[in-house]
C-alpha cells in the first residue's frame, strides 16, 4: 500500500484480497455421464437410500437431483450410474426411472387425494388373510381385489391358520370369482404355493398378524422377516415390518410390505370399483346411469337382484360399504 499526496491512501493489487468460488480447492470429481447408466431392479428403499441390483450385485444409491420428488419404489427398474462395485460405504446414482408395466396403489384412507405408490412392475397380488386369530377380514381382502384389478395384476388368496379354524365359509364367499386360493397352516405343504410364485414377481400384502412375514420366511428360510403377535384385547397385530423389499423367488421375486390396517382406494372410481366386484358387476350393468348400488335406489338392478337371492348379501353389503366409504358417508371399521 503507498500513499498519495494529501494523505490519501492508494491501493494496489497486493491489498485487495480475492475470495476463490467454491473454495480454494479444484473440483476434480468427473460425473459419470448417463449415457453409461446401468439397468438395475430397486430391492428395497430405507430413508432415502435405494438398494438396487445391478448385475446380480447389490448396490446402495441415492437419487440423481434432476428426478425432483417423484417416488421410487420397490420393484423399479432403474438406470444407475457412479460406483456400481457394490463394497462398503460406496454410494451410486439413479439418474432415470424406466417405464412400468403395472403399479399397486393406495391412499391412507377413502377420502385422501393423495397416492401412495405401493410397488411397482408386479404380476400377482398375493391377499393374506388369517382364518383367526385375527378374525378373517374380508372387507380389506375386497379392497385388495379392486386395488389389484385396478393394477392389472393377478389375485391370489392365502388363508393362513388353517389349523384354528375352518375354511369353507370365507371360500364360498369368494367362489363366484373363480378366485385362486391356498390354505395354509404352520408346518403345512407349501408346493402348490410355490408354484403359483415361481417365475412371478408377487406381492404379499396382509393386515398386521396375519402371518404374512411368517409364511415368507417359511417359503425363504433364512431371510428373518420380523414377525409380530395379535394384541389379546384389541384382536389387532403389531407393525413388524417396516419397509417393503424384494426377495429373490425360484425364477421371480416375492415382494414383503408392512402389514396394514386400511387400504384406501380414493384413487379408484366408483365404476372401478364395482369393476372389482366381477360377479356384482355383471349385475350392475342393467342399473340406471350413475346408480349408487346402495339400499332403496329405484331401479337398482343389484338391489333386485339381492331380493331374489342370486347375490351374496355379505358381497354387497362390502360393495356398498366401500362406495359409501368413498363418498365419505362412513367410516370403515379398522382393517377394513
Amino acid at each position: 500500500m503507498s500513499r498519495t499526496r494529501g494523505g490519501g491512501r492508494h491501493l494496489d493489487e497486493d491489498d485487495i484480497r480475492v475470495r476463490a468460488r467454491g473454495g480454494s480447492r479444484p473440483r476434480t470429481r468427473k460425473r459419470p455421464k448417463h449415457e453409461n447408466a446401468v439397468e438395475g431392479l430397486v430391492t428395497a428403499v430405507d430413508r432415502g437410500r435405494y438398494r438396487c441390483l445391478v448385475n446380480d450385485v447389490p448396490v446402495v444409491a441415492m437419487k440423481a437431483r434432476e428426478l425432483g420428488r417423484g417416488s421410487i419404489v420397490v420393484g423399479d427398474r432403474v438406470d444407475v450410474v457412479g460406483d456400481l462395485s457394490g463394497k462398503p460405504d460406496t454410494l451410486a446414482r439413479v439418474v432415470r426411472v424406466r417405464d412400468r408395466r403395472s403399479i399397486l396403489r393406495r391412499t391412507a384412507d377413502d377420502t385422501d387425494p393423495v397416492e401412495r405408490v405401493i410397488v411397482a412392475n408386479a404380476d400377482q397380488l398375493a391377499i393374506v388373510c388369517a382364518l383367526a386369530d385375527p378374525a378373517p377380514q374380508p372387507r380389506f381382502v375386497d379392497r385388495c381385489l379392486v386395488a389389484a384389478y385396478d393394477a392389472g395384476l393377478e389375485p391370489l388368496l392365502c388363508l393362513t391358520k388353517a389349523d384354528l379354524a375352518d375354511p369353507d365359509d370365507l371360500v364360498r364367499v369368494y367362489e363366484p370369482l373363480g378366485l385362486p386360493y391356498e390354505v395354509l397352516s404352520p408346518g403345512g405343504d407349501l408346493t402348490r404355493l410355490r408354484s403359483r410364485l415361481a417365475d412371478r414377481t408377487s406381492v404379499f400384502v396382509g393386515s398386521s398378524g396375519v402371518g404374512k412375514s411368517t409364511l415368507v420366511n417359511r417359503l425363504i428360510p433364512g431371510t428373518d422377516r420380523a414377525v409380530g403377535h395379535v394384541n389379546a384385547v384389541t384382536g389387532r397385530g403389531r407393525h413388524t415390518s417396516t419397509s417393503a423389499v424384494a426377495l429373490p423367488f425360484e425364477g421371480g421375486w416375492l415382494i414383503d410390505t408392512p402389514g396394514v390396517r386400511s387400504f384406501g382406494l380414493a384413487h379408484i372410481e366408483p365404476e372401478d370399483i364395482v369393476a372389482g366386484f366381477a360377479d356384482i358387476d355383471e349385475v350392475a350393468h342393467a342399473c340406471p346411469t350413475d346408480c349408487t348400488h346402495q339400499e332403496d335406489v329405484e331401479g337398482c338392478a343389484v338391489a333386485a337382484a339381492l331380493t331374489e337371492g342370486t347375490l351374496d348379501p355379505d358381497r354387497v353389503g362390502s360393495l356398498r360399504r366401500l362406495l359409501a366409504s368413498r363418498e365419505g358417508a362412513l367410516d370403515e371399521e379398522p382393517g377394513a
